[in-house]
């Protein structure tokens, strides 16, 4: 064959001026919720939309511009783009029209870092749900109009698109993303030059481009090492997402932490509010407190500065889901830092330290330099606590400082198009302004059950099309025949949609349990193949590619699917992407999810199933342990966590079966007249009804505004005042404190009585060595209950002794005289722990004596 070379142009079309805004709607990710605006690209040249992904900017730079010539002509194209101008305009003015966040003030600005960010399938840089929920939560911070800035890593590979071959095998593909494909933008000094700063790493310093995307009213920043004035080496810092070794792993975290601080300061944006999600971020504390040192500050007070306007979220719910890297390497990296930042190696490393590892953790550094700390769930607050009970070894996990946000979706990204539509005719258009009003949305009932019916076979459709689709070009690629293809895609059929449908899509993680209903093929033969109540079962995920336990979830899955008797009723569809998910979670039936308990941190796809009327069937974990109502779809409730790993699955697992045989399949096919199960309608509308207001993101940013963003705005302002005098003051206390703590000792000189009459006094006598301390250093206080009530600490009746002079010269006397307000056996307890009113929490400093 000829050797030849091959060389690749584009031609770009010149957009007319009639249509000279497409480029501002390409540019930002609006169009991610925005459907009309996506559908506006598309009605330009269908196949090249599909081609391109859906991505309107790529769509731009190839689209013939005859297309678009005849398109500035078309009336019906003109009066769609004018439509579509008409809701980017009225959206893009409202911060004008609102009052201000309650709680914070004009100068604040809250910046938000992250390792992955998951908008769009156009915007690749993310990889599962991490990424969505940043994403989401940037959309919402825009819907509110916070103002809010982002920062995380432009990937060049960003995360691999999935193939599954012929024999059940994850191949993954890493795509070079061209730049000027996506909707980003450099950013650009006064002067036209780019933003462009230096990082330093041993040996020499990193050069870093800005770019920005536009999310509504808000910026993402992304960094971007591949230039030419970079070593081969460093170019590939952002090149992969969750790639390389330990010494990519800890380079991409200083680009993002050190280098997002450094972007900010050059791009002259200062933010008052800063907030960590989750520990990849957490060395923008340190670069912070560093500023501060070369101001003048000591490191502690810098410590105390930072510390009390930030924010860390974690989402892990295992130790071992936390960065960890080894001592060694921590100082190869930091040695010229710790140094300019005038402590020790060993108080460095301190920053970093939990008992069960000598390495430096990255979740133990973001809790010691913020304040205010949070889980994603309920339950992962308690899972979270107990994790991080070393950072305040003396607190129970149930009183120390971690606090929860349950996550959310963002509710015009996921609802389906058909329930807009159905809600703007129903329910009024309002309704996009009421997603977080319970009492609005039991309207839902008032929906006629036929057409909430006809609304989910749609759905249910379109999802079919969708993954016939996937299959055949799977089945194609993989060399498989017509008839094999024909038996795997028989019941998806879009034209006689009515099979019981369930779905599981989502990482393949082990704790997942993907395989759960593997545990018994017969039981499970009998539940899928009953001619007259059929079930398909429709899996989707990716399993990391170092993941090999994950990969063999997914060779499982195949090899059940391809047993003659499950062949159709099990289909495996490769491609997970934010495409297929939002086709699965608003067509499937039932939602599953079988996590091992308690480590499913929040889990929002059930979230996103549940506000398209898709029923929820889940272990109690996450976030179905706050959303189940006993009304709203079905529960497994999770057998002891010290039970041995086989008998808890065969236990559960027996649970999920006969949860499908008694009661989810029998009220799918109770069909009445009318062809459908009005029970299962009404059970569905609940579930919209009772999810949508309590899990969209408008409610978890309103929680973070309430609980962290206002509480970091004042504090931060409050630290800093004067020259910083509060966290001067505060740091000279803790010091204080922390000398003196441990010849703090506590004992009862009164009697303890077992009998009282009620409305008779209790009298309580301590005598307190303070060991230098002063009593307003420390809370002296009695904590009362009705001994029956497992009651948590924080719920106990709490009641403050106070000093009523000295015994001798070494010791303080607290006195307290109290009448129980109830009858019959009480419990009490008896504390001291240290005590500032500046505190951000009052247990932050991790001490306290108990009697």
């Amino acid at each position: 064959m000829t050797q030849r070379t091959s060389f690749t142009l584009t031609v770009s079309p010149r957009i007319p001026e009639r249509l000279n805004r497409l480029e501002e709607l390409a540019n930002n990710l609006w169009y991610s919720w925005d459907r009309a605006t996506r559908a506006l690209f598309s009605r330009l040249d269908p196949q090249l939309w599909e081609i391109v992904d859906h991505s309107p900017k790529a769509f731009l730079r190839r689209v013939n511009e005859s297309a678009l010539i005849k398109a500035a002509e078309d009336l019906t194209f003109l009066s769609h783009y004018n439509s579509v101008l008409s809701a980017y305009d009225s959206y893009h003015q409202e911060p004008s029209r609102y009052l201000p966040i309650k709680g914070l003030n004009t100068r604040d600005q809250v910046a938000y870092f992250c390792f992955e960010f998951g908008f769009h399938e156009s915007l690749p840089v993310y990889s599962g749900g991490l990424g969505i929920l940043a994403g989401d939560h940037c959309k919402a911070a825009s819907d509110l109009c916070l103002p809010f800035v982002a920062v995380g890593l432009l990937y060049r590979q960003g995360y691999f698109s999935q193939t599954i071959d012929g024999q059940g095998n994850q191949q993954p593909l890493y795509c070079d993303s061209d730049f000027e494909d996506l909707p980003v933008k450099p950013v650009l000094h006064d002067d036209g030059s780019e933003v462009r700063i230096a990082v330093q790493l041993p040996g020499r310093a990193v050069i870093v481009k800005v770019w920005r995307t536009q999310i509504g009213h808000v910026s993402l920043y992304l960094l971007d090492t591949d230039l030419p004035e970079n070593s081969e080496h460093d170019c590939l810092i952002t090149h992969q997402l969750y790639g390389g070794n330990k010494t990519m792993r800890i380079e991409q975290e200083i680009i993002l932490g050190i280098g997002g601080v450094a972007a900010l300061n050059a791009m002259g944006i200062k933010p008052t509010i800063w907030h960590s999600n989750e520990g990849h971020a957490a060395f923008m504390m340190l670069a912070r407190a560093l500023e501060l040192v070369r101001q003048g500050l000591d490191f502690s007070s810098a410590i105390e500065a930072v510390a009390a306007c930030t924010i860390f979220t974690t989402h892990t719910a295992v130790p071992a889901g936390h960065d960890h890297f080894p001592e060694d390497m921590m100082h190869y990296y930091f040695r010229e830092i710790y140094a300019e930042l005038k402590i020790s190696p060993e108080e460095f490393m301190a920053l970093g330290h939990t008992p069960e590892c000598n390495d430096f953790n990255m979740t133990a550094l973001a809790i010691r330099m913020s304040r205010m700390h949070n889980g994603v769930s309920r339950i992962h607050r308690d899972v979270s606590a107990n994790i991080c009970r070393a950072m305040w070894p003396q607190i129970e996990p149930e009183e120390n400082p971690i606090d929860y946000v349950t996550n959310g979706v963002h509710v015009p990204t996921f609802l389906a198009q058909e329930w807009v539509d159905l809600f703007d005719r129903r329910l009024g258009p309002q309704w996009r302004h009421k997603q977080h009003d319970s009492e609005f949305w039991s309207g839902i009932h008032n929906i006629p059950d036929h057409i909430f019916w006809s609304v989910r076979q749609s759905l249910k459709s379109q999802m079919f099309y969708g993954i016939r689709t996937r299959l055949t070009e799977q089945n194609l690629r993989n060399h498989g025949s017509e008839a094999h293809l024909d038996r795997l895609l028989k019941f998806a059929d879009p034209i006689n949609p009515n099979i019981l449908t369930l779905g599981f899509a989502r990482r393949f993680a082990t704790y997942k349990r993907a395989t759960l209903l593997f545990r018994d093929l017969d039981w499970l033969r009998r539940l899928l193949l009953n001619s007259e109540r059929p079930v398909l079962l429709i899996f989707a995920g990716k399993a990391h590619p170092a993941d090999q336990p994950g990969q063999e979830l997914i060779r499982r899955i195949y090899q059940i699917a391809d047993m003659p008797e499950f062949r159709g009723h099990i289909l495996l569809v490769e491609g997970y992407d934010l495409r297929l998910a939002r086709r699965l979670v608003s067509g499937v039936d039932v939602w599953l999810n079988n996590p091992i308990y308690p480590l499913e941190a929040s889990g929002t796809s059930g979230m996103k199933a549940g506000i398209n009327g898709t029923l929820n069937m889940s272990i109690l974990d996450g976030w179905w342990g706050e959303g189940y109502n006993g009304k709203n779809g079905w529960g497994i409730k999770p057998v002891s966590e010290n039970m041995e790993a086989s008998l808890r699955d065969a236990e559960e697992g027996r649970s999920f079966y006969e949860v499908l045989q008694d009661q989810v399949i029998p009220l799918y096919y109770s069909h009445g007249k009318s062809g459908y199960s009005v029970e299962w309608v009404n059970m569905a509308k609940h579930s919209m009804a009772s999810l949508l207001p309590q899990y969209g993101t408008r409610r978890m940013v309103g929680e973070y505004i309430q609980k962290f963003y206002t509480l970091a705005s004042q504090q931060g302002a409050g630290y800093s005042q004067d020259n910083f005098a509060v966290a001067k003051a505060v740091a000279d206390w803790k010091a204080r404190i922390n000398a003196a703590w441990e010849g703090v000792s506590i004992r009862r000189l009164d009697t303890p009585g077992k009998h009282l009459e009620f409305g008779s006094a209790l009298h309580f006598k301590l005598a307190v060595k303070l060991n230098g301390l002063q009593p307003e250093d420390v809370i002296v206080e009695l904590l009362l209950s009705r001994e029956y009530n497992k009651t948590r600490l924080s719920q106990f009746q709490h009641t403050r002794l106070e000093c009523t002079g000295m015994i001798g010269t070494n010791e303080h006397q607290f006195e307290l005289s109290h009448i129980p307000e109830l009858c019959g056996r009480q419990q009490y307890y008896l504390r001291i722990y240290p005590y500032h009113p500046l505190l951000t929490h009052p247990l932050e400093m991790g001490k306290m004596l108990w009697l």
